[in-house]
């Protein structure tokens, strides 16, 4: 029976009480049965839960399973995607069905189970490398709801060999969340494949598994890093790494995935990955041509709620973001729509990642009009219905200075899909001069409004 281990963390918080050092587990221990966790921990609530009023800082880890949880089918993205290859010479080879990829009866079965009828376009090109022979490695940057997970999955089970009892794939992810999520897309997809099984090392767990030497590193075919940002970022995971790739065999494949690909994650990524492919999307271009922005001068925060009434009042709404910048203008606002009478729905960083992706799931199901939410909701969700953005605050950065990305993706979660979005900016007056920065900064025309003339709010919808 032939066993895929899964490594996972509880995160920045918890790695130095967790901390494993993996150069003692090289030693082989031959039949090697699948260990399954039938314990599984509640997430532990890491973040932050007191009552503040600074901006919520939501840790790598907590945003990457949270675009997991929300993203549960494939996202087409509209990213061009650019291959580097090791050899440039070699043909670059792409896919359109699965059977091109001639797998395995079981592993065709086990993907059509899960509901894939084509690959995604991350797929297109990452499984004719990552299935080849021999094995080639792989850099790729990928975000989540493009089908990465079930690509490296397949890499996996394609490479296994049932007859051999010991653990021969290894999947490192930043989180245990994040670990489980990974290895139930591997008993789903692997579930027609016989003798193939899933051992969870996690927490206690894993530390049991390592400290009893149960993995020979020498045998591991497939090595994966996922989430390889989230990885460098949480303590002690960069330095473990390396020290797992240092004790595998030349021939193991190292794939290594990651949603951003800053300097530190190139630099770690190369210092790890021997002669890769790469497979990179081309930079996100936002635009604010579609999205008109208005701005309303308020003198306190009663201000301006009621100019929001009045706006909210005049035009006809799909449904609304309301970005605040603080958890507790965020609860405030809350409390003064609902008693108003409105759907209202409120997401900020104290939550549960579970609970913050059951609301934007209610949202995204219409069952609240309004989202009122600080900057973790700032970008990735892709809500088709909302046609309006408001800053109830604007977005500034620790010195007090504009935090221009944030404004630009606060404001582009409207006019997504190429539609038109209107986005409204609540300025006291010493705010003023931030937002002429915003709209030098972006060159674009942001107009003052009046709360107070409906006919020209009336008009904002045509």
């Amino acid at each position: 029976m032939a066993s895929l281990l899964w490594g996972g963390d509880a995160g920045a918080a918890e790695s130095e009480r967790l901390n494993c050092h993996f150069s003692n587990l090289v030693h082989p221990r031959k039949n090697l049965r699948g260990i399954r966790s039938t314990t599984i921990p509640n997430i532990d609530g890491s973040l932050n839960m007191e009552e503040n009023d600074e901006d919520d800082v939501v840790d790598l880890a907590a945003n990457s399973l949270l675009n997991k949880l929300i993203r549960q089918s494939l996202v087409e993205s509209s990213h061009r995607v650019e291959v580097l290859q090791k050899d440039p010479s070699s043909p670059l080879y792409s896919v359109k069905t699965f059977e091109e990829l001639r797998l395995k009866e079981e592993l065709l079965k086990g993907i059509y189970a899960m509901g894939f009828n084509r690959p995604s376009k991350i797929q297109e090109m990452a499984l004719p490398m990552m299935l080849a022979h021999p094995p080639q490695n792989l850099i790729a940057q990928s975000q989540s709801g493009t089908g990465k997970t079930a690509a490296f999955v397949l890499a996996m089970l394609s490479r296994v060999n049932a007859l051999e009892l010991f653990p021969q794939c290894l999947c490192l992810a930043p989180t245990y969340e994040l670990a489980l999520q990974t290895g139930r897309v591997v008993e789903r997809m692997g579930k027609f494949c016989v003798d193939v099984e899933v051992m969870y090392a996690i927490r206690g767990n894993r530390n049991w598994c390592f400290k009893r030497k149960l993995i020979d590193l020498t045998k591991i075919r497939v090595f994966v890093l996922d989430e390889a940002d989230v990885m460098i970022d949480t303590q002690g995971f960069s330095d473990q790494s390396i020290r797992i790739q240092r004790a595998l065999p030349s021939e193991c494949q190292m794939l290594l995935f990651s949603a951003t690909f800053e300097d530190s994650v190139w630099q770690f990524a190369e210092r790890i990955i021997p002669d890769p492919n790469v497979i990179k999307l081309r930079k996100e271009e936002l635009t604010l041509n579609n999205i008109r922005q208005y701005y309303v001068l308020c003198e306190n925060r009663k201000d301006k709620y009621q100019a929001l009434c009045n706006i909210y009042g005049g035009i006809t709404i799909g449904q609304a973001i309301i970005f605040c910048q603080t958890r507790r203008n965020a609860k405030w606002l809350t409390v003064e729509m609902m008693q108003d009478g409105h759907q209202v729905s409120l997401l900020s960083g104290e939550l549960t990642v579970e609970q913050r992706a059951s609301i934007i799931q209610r949202f995204r199901d219409g069952k609240e009009k309004v989202l009122i939410t600080t900057n973790v909701c700032a970008r990735g969700i892709d809500v088709k219905q909302v046609t309006i953005v408001v800053n109830f605050d604007l977005p500034v950065n620790q010195s007090e200075e504009p935090d221009y990305e944030t404004y630009l993706h606060r404001i582009g979660r409207t006019g997504r899909f190429g539609k038109k979005g209107l986005a409204f900016n609540m300025i006291e007056v010493d705010m003023l001069p931030l937002l002429m920065k915003i709209q030098d900064h972006f060159n674009s025309n942001i107009k003052q409004l009046n709360p107070e003339d409906m006919d020209e709010i009336e008009k904002l919808e045509y």
